[in-house]
């Protein structure tokens, strides 16, 4: 049966990428950044999945506003790298997991969530970031095929945080009754704190932003019990992406260990976040 092996909570700034591609992560605006991913990647790397499952939202360049799906799931066997406008990121194509894809619908289906499914999908920041701070030298192919679940953060009403904490446990259900021997990460990416646009452009909330990665891990129910406005008053109209992360975290069990976490402020006006968790429970019960 597959296994859920870590979790990882991490903000999908674009110019964390774009920093990536064109060599500046030891430039003193981004050292310190990418040296606090250092213990993480070292990590994660030791510890490699079979499969990723990453929860994140497109920023309009696979899905725009005629139809915003609330939960989506990608179940193709390849997915190109969305060109956002200043053309494609050098990194690989996405390598898909069809077979734990439909398996995944069916379950989440089946467990009374309703999803959509793309069978043909570019990916843009919201995902290739994450994959960037977990490999960041790829080579020719990403270290392990993706499974990608879109969520809208976009459009209002978006999903309340208790309605991404309750399908992550789904998510979790479904992931552990898959009937191959498989490792699977699942992440969560979006925030921290940010607000790209209005009278609050800029908002940065450090002690919501703290209270969040203390609370994912210790009493995700608070978090869940926040609404999308709490969310929105205290990290900001794009702030509330970190409801993605709790999908993340209903996903893993209740056993588990922290084994990295950081936080960098600024990049691109926004708070960085990361936590990656050790699931010691991520096996179904026998």
């Amino acid at each position: 049966m597959a296994e859920i092996i870590w979790g990882f909570g991490t903000s999908h700034v674009p110019s964390i990428g774009a920093a990536m591609d064109h060599g500046k992560t030891q430039t003193p605006y981004w050292k310190a950044l990418f040296d606090s991913y250092a213990p993480a990647r070292q990590w994660m790397a030791e510890h490699r999945p079979d499969v990723a499952v990453i929860v994140y939202n497109d920023h309009a360049n696979a899905v725009d506003l005629d139809l915003v799906p609330t939960f989506a799931l990608g179940t193709a066997e390849s997915y190109e790298v969305a060109d956002e406008g200043w053309g494609r990121r050098p990194v690989p194509p996405v390598i898909g997991a069809p077979e734990l894809s439909e398996h995944l619908v069916r379950e989440l289906v089946d467990d009374s969530f309703d999803i959509a499914t793309f069978n043909r999908l570019d990916t843009d920041h919201g995902l290739t970031v994450p994959l960037s701070v977990y490999c960041p030298d790829p080579g020719e192919a990403w270290p392990c095929t993706v499974v990608p679940l879109l969520v809208n953060v976009i459009q209002y009403p978006q999903p309340t945080a208790a309605r991404c904490h309750a399908p992550g446990k789904a998510l979790g259900r479904a992931i552990r009754s898959f009937p191959q021997d498989l490792k699977v990460a699942v992440f969560g990416t979006g925030g921290m704190s940010h607000q790209l646009a209005g009278a609050r452009a800029g908002l940065i909330n450090t002690e919501f932003d703290r209270m969040f990665l203390q609370t994912i891990e210790t009493d995700p129910e608070k978090l869940a019990a926040l609404t999308r406005e709490d969310y929105i008053r205290e990290a900001g109209t794009e702030g509330i992406e970190m409801i993605m992360w709790l999908v993340m975290r209903g996903a893993l069990s209740d056993d588990i260990t922290r084994v990295h976490e950081t936080y960098h402020v600024p990049a691109s006006n926004t708070a960085v976040g990361a936590a990656l968790f050790e699931d010691h429970g991520g096996k179904a019960a026998a």
